[in-house]
């Protein structure tokens, strides 16, 4: 069971995203795996596309089966032209283009022993019974990791056999954990006392620890793995350190996370006793209802040749006898449970298991591949080892008629798997339906593929538009399915349209290259929306999905959406009048946040402050200052000017970028060494002598103590890589600025660091005097000179940062002066990943958890196009693929508010009907008290103030009698004025219903 030779290298652009999750050994051993994937009907296909754009080694496809009409509902790989073909041959060339680093190839023969010896893991879906328990005793007796993947309709299950002893290196997604040290004691045991209270809650007993940059208790920096003990005071035993050094400063403590081993029973054994994923009592006996669901439909299999048919009552008896046969359900320990078999359930899972859906393949594919991953990599706990997904309620509600056998019979189209189980009539409804999609990136470009495969717009009144800005960049290609190498750089949503236009040429695909936002309201307005039946959107910031939901809730839209961060995914549904509507989480205003400038500049406290901090070095020093030198002399005509203009930071910045043009390299070296003294050494000195280490507020504490860590001069030392890290990359951005050749020679520059003098203490205390002098006009009228000196030699190249070039040494001087910065003042420092994840707002992900969360947003688009449902008919969904953990849960219903007589949601509205003779100001008023018996104190349009019971008499009457659009500027296209109102006794901000004038 060797893994995959090879040579090639790793993409760390395209996977860039990804190896934030995974991290590099695990993508090493991905890269060099060896996978065979037996049935490529539409799970299959999920499972192999995953794979593929997560760089597995090699895959081999295995599916001799002819492609069939009822395939093409969930197989996005094939098409009407496959009809008739080997799956797996006809899925080969599009699977292979996904990513040319992976190896492709179809095995045409049977499945025999020596064929499994020869790969690490191997996948079954859509296979019998019989097959699956011989190639799982194969596998299992030769430690090959086996899968079994299955869905039946609206019902899935998956089972994982990793062996008796499946080492798993990683168990969870989180990095390991790091808090600064405030104080240790000397004892036994030794006491720790994090700087930030916080972190204690983080650590638990049990956890096992090492240490790094302590001063003092030099003994435990790189110490083998101690335990841990929580305290009730939050602080934390750490074994005895009575013989060590008197701890001094600084330090950090780090989480070392421990390998762990996993034990799973064949399949045969499995079988009969199902260890199963599930949060409850409940979803566990539902899950070993589902699991008897399964072996009675491959029961049924065997006897009659065939699946149970359609919606067929028959049939679906015949199932629920077998699997009463097959005696009381059974838990881990063999026991009879007190649970009885739930009849209905099974009844209904055979009713509807002969469809196969595009959002049921596309959840389980995106668990299995992810259940692959971790048998290749060792990264994450594998699933122990059933998991059962079942979204039967998006069947018709209990007394409402299921689909009768003759509408769901097959019509040899592409929708057969799909009207197998919903019926005709809602493939219909599918068709007509106009969606708008907001954002065509990963997640986009998955939803996107479930609508074709669904017949989203199918038909000649429907449609998708799908609306985004962006452009293809290479890092997209690893988790979205409709991109290509030849797209880098195009228009994200032209180029989902058309590769979607590929799958289903049926479906009206629109882009818009357009983002929605409050600058494209003339466009995304009353017209646009009048034709939209709901909204999808898959949009990567909090306040990019407050706007959307906001428009849905204006325009009493459905919203669908979706995220994802790393392995955990999201997905809601926000239905008008039935649900809540869309609320950012509770911490999400405060995420981006930057944090206090004086906090960064000064007392940095953690690894995000440090990394804050020297990408605003970058900015100021090679962007900004470039800038504001360049556009001299005509917004700088004047000190005063230079002063209005800039902020002081700036300017202090400025100053110590304006000393003399640099002519060659080594003037650029000379430049980078001084400034290096001047931030990591000289800087910190005086600091020291305004704050010094001793001093003492006017409360009597000290003013170094709690969060802010006293910090501590650097001594310039070339043999240390972070110093010469830093001035290589300073040296060579400086240079870069001034239109001069760099160099990326280490050796030379050090050799060259060796023969240079530090920088003249003077020379230093002139530029630092001069940036805290800038605020007075001797200081301000000195860099104004400087200014138009400089403007007179040939312009500087403004550097705009980019987070993902490697080799322009833009995140290697962020990384060096984040690194410098947290030594200073003895903060845990952030990798190079890291660094590069913070300052470039990077957010983790993988293709797994992309694809599983469109799954689940296609699951409640069936609910939504299939008509008026009750609330508990919907699911907001949570999952974790690397801690197995799955949730879906009803949503709230609407908050409900109160005002003397009146009710109302965030989804209502008072409204003045269009088609009446045009209102006065006056009238309007009137006729809101007529109506609702309130009298309206204030009426705003957006921030404009349109009538106050607070103003003059003469200024209300001019305003009374003026009509409504004089007052208010009326768009083209607007249909709707939107008015906020204020009752008499209240205050302005009190959330009434908005008025909504129709024009």
């Amino acid at each position: 069971m060797d893994t995959l030779e090879t040579s090639k290298s790793l993409d760390k652009e395209l996977y860039s995203r990804q190896l934030y999750v995974l991290g590099l050994p695990a993508m090493r051993r991905i890269q060099g795996a060896k996978v065979l994937l037996s049935g490529l009907q539409g799970l299959g296909a999920e499972v192999a596309k995953n794979l593929v754009l997560m760089g597995v080694g090699s895959l081999t496809l295995h599916d001799p089966h002819p492609t069939c009409w009822s395939d093409l509902a969930a197989q996005f790989l094939l098409s009407e032209q496959d009809l008739g073909r080997s799956r797996a041959e006809a899925s080969q060339k599009l699977l292979a283009e996904l990513n040319g680093a992976v190896q492709v190839s179809v095995y045409t023969g049977d499945i025999t022993e020596d064929l499994l010896l020869d790969f690490q893991v191997v996948v079954l879906t859509a296979s019998r019974l019989e097959e699956q328990l011989r190639v799982g005793t194969l596998c299992h007796e030769h430690g090959v990791c086996f899968l079994v993947a299955d869905t039946r309709g609206l019902v899935g299950q998956l089972f994982c056999d990793f062996g008796k002893n499946f080492t798993v290196q990683d168990p969870t997604e989180a990095e390991p954990l790091m808090a600064t040290i405030q104080h240790i004691s000397q004892g036994s045991p030794g006491i720790l006392t994090l700087r930030e209270e916080a972190d204690a809650h983080h650590f638990h007993t049990g956890d096992w620890v090492t240490f790094s940059g302590i001063e003092g208790m030099v003994e435990l920096n790189g110490c083998d793995p101690r335990p841990l003990h929580v305290r009730e005071d939050g602080t934390l035993e750490i074994g005895d350190t009575t013989a060590f050094s008197r701890y001094l400063r600084g330090g950090a403590v780090t989480e070392v996370k421990r390998a762990k081993t996993v034990s799973h029973e064949p399949l045969d054994t499995a079988l009969l006793q199902p260890r199963v994923v599930a949060q409850s009592p409940q979803e566990v006996h539902r899950a070993r209802c589902l699991h008897q669901s399964f072996r009675s439909l491959h029961k049924f299999q065997q006897l009659h040749g065939r699946p149970p048919k359609p919606w067929d009552p028959v049939d679906a008896e015949i199932v629920v006898d077998l699997a009463q046969a097959m005696g009381p359900l059974k838990g881990t320990e063999g026991e009879p449970l007190e649970e009885q078999l739930d009849e209905s359930l099974v009844r209904t899972v055979a009713l509807s298991s002969a469809g196969g859906l595009s959002p049921m393949a596309a959840v389980l594919g995106a668990v299995a591949a992810q259940e692959v991953l971790k048998a290749i990599s060792g990264k994450f706990m594998p699933l122990d080892q059933w998991l059962y997904f079942d979204a039967l309620d998006c069947l018709p509600e209990d007394g409402d008629p299921f689909p009768n056998p003759e509408d769901c019979a097959p019509r040899r189209c592409r929708y057969d798997g799909q009207t197998a189980v919903f019926g005709a009539d809602f493939q219909e409804k599918l068709s007509h339906q106009h969606y708008l999609l907001v954002g065509a990136g990963a997640v986009g470009c998955e939803l996107l593929k479930g609508f074709a495969l669904m017949g989203l717009g199918a038909g000649g009144s429907g449609g998708v538009t799908v609306a985004d800005m962006d452009h293809v960049e290479l890092s997209n290609l690893s988790r979205q399915f409709l991109f290509r190498s030849q797209d880098i750089h195009r228009q994200k949503a032209e180029v989902a349209a058309e590769a979607t236009r590929r799958l289903n040429a049926d479906l009206q695909v629109t882009p818009l290259n357009l983002q929605l936002d409050p600058t494209t309201e003339h466009i995304f307005g009353d017209d646009f929306f009048s034709g939209v039946d709901g909204v999808a959107a898959a949009v990567d910031t909090f306040e990019a999905r407050d706007y959307v939901a906001a428009r849905c809730t204006h325009f009493l839209k459905p919203l669908l959406e979706a995220g994802t961060t790393g392995t955990r995914g999201s997905a809601g549904v926000f239905i008008p009048h039935v649900t809540e509507n869309y609320k950012a989480p509770s911490d999400a205003a405060s995420e981006d946040a930057p944090d206090p400038v004086c906090t960064v500049r000064y007392i940095p406290a953690t690894t995000e402050h440090t990394v804050q901090w020297a990408k605003g070095e970058f900015d100021d020093l090679f962007c900004e200052s470039a800038k504001t030198i360049n556009s001299h002399p005509h917004a700088l005509s004047s000190p005063e000017g230079l002063v209005k203009s800039q902020k002081q930071p700036l300017l202090q910045t400025m100053r110590g970028v304006l000393t003399e043009r640099p002519q060659t390299w080594r003037d650029c070296v000379l430049w980078a060494l001084g400034h290096w003294q001047l931030r990591f050494h000289y800087g910190i000195t005086q600091l020291l002598r305004t704050y010094p280490p001793d001093k003492v507020q006017e409360d009597g504490t000290p003013f170094w103590s709690g969060p802010k860590q006293c910090p501590q001069p650097l001594e310039f030392d070339a043999s240390q890589d972070t110093h010469l890290l830093y001035v290589l990359a300073a040296a060579n951005l400086y240079a870069q600025m001034h239109r001069l050749p760099g160099s990326q020679d280490q050796t030379a520059l050090r050799g060259l660091l060796n023969l240079l003098p530090l920088p003249d203490p003077q020379n230093l205390d002139r530029i630092f005097a001069s940036e805290l002098e800038l605020d007075s006009p001797s200081g301000c009228k000195q860099l104004h000179e400087d200014l138009k000196t400089w403007s007179k030699g040939p312009s500087l190249e403004p550097l705009t940062f980019e987070k993902d070039n490697d080799s322009n040494f833009h995140v290697d001087f962020v990384v060096a002066a984040a690194s410098l910065r947290a030594q200073n003042y003895a903060i845990p420092v952030a990798s190079h990943a890291e660094t590069k994840r913070i300052v470039g707002r990077i957010i983790p992900a993988v293709v797994t958890t992309t694809a599983a969360v469109a799954g689940l947003v296609g699951l409640e688009l069936y609910k939504v196009v299939g008509g008026p449902r009750p609330r508990h008919a919907f699911r907001h969904s949570y999952l974790h693929l690397a801690e197995n953990y799955f949730s879906r849960w009803v949503p709230k219903a609407p908050d409900i508010q109160k005002f003397h007589h009146l009710k109302w949601t965030c989804w209502d509205r008072l409204e003045v009907p269009a088609g009446q003779p045009e209102r006065t100001l006056e009238s309007l008023l009137a006729h809101i008290q007529e109506l609702q018996g309130l009298r309206v104190t204030m009426l705003l349009h957006g921030s404009a103030q349109l009538y106050s019971a607070g103003w003059s008499e003469e200024k209300q009457a001019r305003h009374l009698s003026r009509r409504v659009t004089e007052l208010v500027k009326k768009e083209p296209g607007q249909r709707v004025l939107v008015l906020e109102l204020g009752y008499e006794g209240e205050e302005y901000d009190t959330n009434f219903p908005r008025l909504h004038y129709k024009l």
